[in-house]
């Protein structure tokens, strides 16, 4: 049974929904299904704000260390 569920977004899930979907874009963009084979992968401002976008979701804007 698959039922959805009403989830209100806070602003750093928007944030990352929001950076994921470009992200996705380039990859589609350079025919890519994952930013490993790209030759920007080290250096590339979409990759660093998604994983930036990523800590502030799981943190939800403060400092220090996650519990998983």
């Amino acid at each position: 049974m698959n039922e959805k569920k009403n989830i209100e977004l806070d602003k750093w899930d928007l944030e990352l929904d929001e950076v994921l979907e470009n992200l996705k874009q380039c990859q589609v963009l350079n025919d890519l299904t994952s930013c490993s084979p790209c030759s920007k992968f080290f250096e590339c401002d979409l990759r660093h704000d998604y994983v930036k976008a990523v800590y502030a979701s799981m943190s939800k804007g403060s400092s220090g260390g996650f519990e998983f």
